[in-house]
C-alpha cells in the first residue's frame, strides 16, 4: 500500500475503485438474475460456507433460474452449514461432497436449487436432514417416473410415526425436484403425490398392525381412497379421504372383528395426522364413510350395502366414482369396489338427480366467505370444483351407458368425454388447458410451506415466486394475474355451457338401458312410443348413428332423448325422417351436432318444429343453415313489420 509523507500507508484508491466497481458489478448481475434482495445476496455469497463457489458463474446462473433466487440462495447456505455441523473430518467431507456434486451436475444442481427456491418447507426439512439432498442424486428410470413400489421401498424402513415423516418428506422431495424442473407435467405429479399416500398409508397400517398384533389377528381390514388420492390426482397437502371396510377372519366373532378394525384404523389415521417433533404429514378423513362423522369408523361390507341401498344421497355416489381400495385386505377391498360401482352408474336414474348436483355445486360457492370468493382458486366461480362438477356430472349422466367414462381421474375422464362426443374437442382442450394452469398454481401455493390452502396469495412477493415457478420470468406478478383470470374466465364459461346443459337432464330421465339401444329394444321402443312405421323408423336411426365417426358418436348422444320429443308430437315418423333429412344436409357442418348437443333448447325445438307437419321440415330444407335460430333464446320470437321488411329488402339487395 502506498506510504504518506509522514510514513504511514494511505488507502489505495485505485484498489478501493477495484472493491467498489466488483460490488457494484456483482450487484447488478444479482438483480439482473432475478434476486430481489442483492444486498442480502452478497452477504451470503461471501459467507464461509460458499466460499469454493462462489465465483462460479454456474451456480448464479442455476440460482436465477428458481422461483425465489434469494429463497433458494438462504436454503442453500443453511444445507452446507448443516452439513458442517457433523464436525471434524466427517463434516468438512459431507461440506465438499455436496458443493462438488452442485457445480459438477447439472441434474442435481437444478433439482436441489429448485425446491428449494420454491418450497420453504423442504428447505427447512433439508436443514434438519442435512443428508437427505441425495436422494436427488440418484437418476435411474424409476426415479424418474416412481410408483407404489419404489415409494413403499422409499417408507421401508420408518418403523414409527416420526421416522414415517422424514421418510414421506425425503420421498415428496424427488416428487417436488421433477415438479419444479419440469421432468413431470401437472397429471404426473398428481398420480406421484397419490402414490406416496398409498405407500403412506399402507405404512402406517404396518405400523398400527405391529403395535396390535392382537387386534389384527382378528379382522381384514381395507382401505378404500375417496377423492384426489382416490383419483390418482393428488394435491401436496390435502385430506386424506378414505373410506374403512372390514370383515371378520374365520372363526371370529364379527362384532369383535369390527372393534379391532375400528382400533386399527384409528391408529392408522393418527401415525399420519398427529403433531410430531418432525410435523404431520396429512389428516386422514374418514368422513364420506356412510353417515358421515355421526356413523361408525369402521363397517362391513354388508353393513356398507345397506346403507347405500337404503339411505345414501346423491352426493355420496358421486364421491363413490373416485373410490379405490389402496391398503389393507386388497381383496376386500375389490369386492367392495365391485360392488358399490354399479351403484354409482344408476345415480343418475333418481328422480331430480340432475338439478340435485347442480343445487349442490351452487350451495359450495355460497358458502364461501365473501372476502374470499376471488380469490378462492378450488371452490369459487371459475375455479378447479366447476371443472371436477362438470366432468363428473357429464360422467354420471352418460357413463350409465359409456363404460369409457368411468375414471376416476378428472382429465382422464374430460378427454374421454372429448372423444365419445359428449364434450366438444375446442371446449375440451380449453377445459384442460385452464384445470392444469390451476392446478399447477395451487400445487405452487401449498409447495412453500407445506400447508393445505386454495387461496391465491395476496402478498406480491408470493405471486411474484409462484408466477415464476410457472415459467413467468419477464413480468410474473403481471403475467399470473392475467393468466389467471383468463384461465378463470375460461372455466367459468365452459361450467355454465355443460353443467347446466338442458339436454343433460333430458338424458337422465331416461329409463335404464335406453341410452343405448339394440335393433330389437329399439324397435320395441319405437312401437311402445306410437311409431307408426317402426322398420323405418330403425333405418333412420342406423343411417343416422351407425359408425365410429365423431358425428356418430353426438347422434348416439343425441337420439335417445329426441326420440322421446318426437313422439310427443301427432306425428313422430314425419318428425324422424325431418331430421334426418336435415342431418343429412348440415351434418358436414362444423355447428350443426355441436348447436344441438350444447347450446340451450336448440335440440327441443328443433324436434318439436320437425314435428308440426310439413310446412317447417320444408322451409328448413330450402334453408337448412335457418336451424340455427333454434339456439338462440330470441330466435324464434315474432318479428314486427318494421324487421321483417328491413329483412327482405336486404335479402334481395
Amino acid at each position: 500500500m502506498p506510504e504518506r509523507e509522514d510514513g504511514a500507508e494511505r488507502p489505495s484508491q485505485g484498489r478501493r475503485w477495484e472493491t467498489g466497481g466488483r460490488r457494484s458489478s456483482t450487484f447488478t448481475r444479482l438483480l439482473r438474475h432475478g434476486f430481489t434482495d442483492p444486498s442480502g445476496a452478497e452477504r451470503l455469497l461471501d459467507s464461509p460456507a460458499l466460499a469454493s463457489v462462489r465465483s462460479d458463474p454456474l451456480l448464479l446462473d442455476a440460482l436465477g433460474a428458481t422461483a425465489d433466487p434469494d429463497l433458494a440462495l438462504l436454503g442453500l447456505v443453511r444445507l452446507v452449514e448443516a452439513q458442517e455441523r457433523a464436525g471434524g473430518d466427517e463434516g468438512d467431507t459431507a461440506r465438499r461432497e455436496l458443493l462438488d456434486t452442485l457445480v459438477t451436475a447439472k441434474p442435481l444442481r437444478d433439482r436441489l436449487l429448485g425446491v428449494l427456491g420454491a418450497s420453504e418447507a423442504l428447505a427447512d426439512h433439508l436443514a434438519r436432514h442435512p443428508a437427505d439432498w441425495q436422494a436427488l442424486v440418484t437418476y435411474e428410470p424409476s426415479d424418474l417416473h416412481p410408483g407404489v413400489a419404489e415409494f413403499e421401498q422409499g417408507l421401508a424402513d420408518a418403523a414409527d410415526p416420526v421416522a414415517l415423516r422424514v421418510s414421506y418428506r425425503r420421498c415428496l422431495l424427488s416428487i417436488a425436484a421433477r415438479d419444479v424442473c419440469g421432468t413431470t407435467d401437472l397429471a404426473q405429479t398428481a398420480a406421484e403425490l397419490a402414490d406416496l399416500a398409498t405407500a403412506t398409508l399402507r405404512a402406517a397400517l404396518a405400523i398400527a398392525r405391529a403395535s396390535a398384533p392382537a387386534d389384527a389377528a382378528l379382522c381384514r381390514l381395507a382401505v378404500i381412497a375417496m377423492g384426489k388420492c382416490g383419483g390418482h390426482e393428488l394435491n401436496y397437502v390435502s385430506d386424506v379421504d378414505v373410506i374403512f371396510v372390514a370383515e371378520a377372519v374365520e372363526g371370529a366373532d364379527e362384532g369383535k372383528a369390527v372393534q379391532a378394525a375400528t382400533r386399527l384404523a384409528s391408529h392408522m389415521m393418527r401415525i399420519c395426522s398427529d403433531m410430531t417433533v418432525e410435523g404431520t404429514i396429512w389428516p386422514v378423513d374418514a368422513n364420506l364413510r356412510p353417515e358421515g362423522r355421526n356413523g361408525p369408523l369402521v363397517r362391513t361390507l354388508s353393513s356398507h350395502l345397506v346403507y347405500y341401498e337404503r339411505w345414501a344421497k346423491t352426493w355420496e355416489f358421486q364421491a363413490l366414482l373416485k373410490a379405490r381400495p389402496v391398503a389393507g385386505d386388497r381383496e376386500l377391498g375389490e369386492a367392495y369396489l365391485a360392488a358399490v360401482s354399479p351403484m354409482v352408474w344408476q345415480v343418475a336414474e333418481r328422480e331430480n338427480f340432475v338439478p340435485d348436483v347442480q343445487k349442490m355445486r351452487r350451495r359450495v360457492v355460497d358458502n364461501i366467505p365473501p372476502g374470499e370468493v376471488e380469490r378462492e382458486l378450488k371452490l369459487g366461480p371459475g375455479g378447479l370444483r366447476d371443472v371436477e362438477f362438470a366432468v363428473q356430472l357429464l360422467q354420471l349422466v352418460h357413463g350409465r351407458s359409456d363404460a369409457s367414462l368411468r375414471s376416476g381421474t378428472t382429465l382422464d375422464a374430460l378427454a374421454a368425454l372429448a372423444d365419445g362426443g359428449y364434450v366438444g374437442r375446442v371446449d375440451a382442450v380449453q377445459l384442460d388447458d385452464a384445470y392444469r394452469f390451476l392446478r399447477t398454481m395451487e400445487h405452487r401455493i401449498q409447495l412453500y410451506r407445506l400447508r393445505r390452502t386454495h387461496l391465491v396469495p395476496e402478498d406480491d412477493a408470493d405471486l411474484r415466486r409462484i408466477g415464476r415457478s410457472m415459467g413467468m420470468r419477464t413480468e410474473p406478478l403481471t403475467d399470473l394475474n392475467r393468466a389467471w383470470k383468463r384461465h378463470t374466465s375460461v372455466v367459468r364459461r365452459l361450467h355454465e355451457k355443460l353443467f347446466y346443459r338442458p339436454l343433460l337432464d333430458a338424458v337422465a330421465q331416461l329409463a335404464p338401458g335406453e341410452t343405448r339401444l339394440s335393433t330389437e329394444a329399439a324397435r320395441e321402443r319405437f312401437v311402445a312410443l306410437g311409431y307408426a312405421d317402426p322398420s323405418a323408423a330403425l333405418r333412420h336411426l342406423e343411417a343416422l348413428a351407425s359408425g365410429v365417426t365423431r358425428k356418430a358418436a353426438i347422434q348416439r348422444t343425441l337420439l335417445p332423448v329426441l326420440l322421446g320429443w318426437f313422439a310427443d308430437s301427432a306425428d313422430p315418423d314425419a318428425g324422424l325422417l325431418g331430421f334426418r333429412k336435415v342431418s343429412d344436409a348440415l351434418g358436414k357442418t362444423p355447428w350443426y351436432l355441436r348447436l344441438l348437443r350444447d347450446e340451450g333448447a336448440a335440440a327441443e325445438n328443433l324436434a318439436r318444429v320437425l314435428s308440426a307437419g310439413r310446412l317447417a321440415p320444408d322451409l328448413l330444407m330450402r334453408a337448412p343453415e335457418a336451424v340455427a335460430l333454434l339456439g338462440d333464446p330470441h330466435g324464434l320470437d315474432p318479428r314486427g313489420l318494421a324487421q321483417l321488411e328491413q329483412e327482405v329488402l336486404a335479402a334481395v339487395g
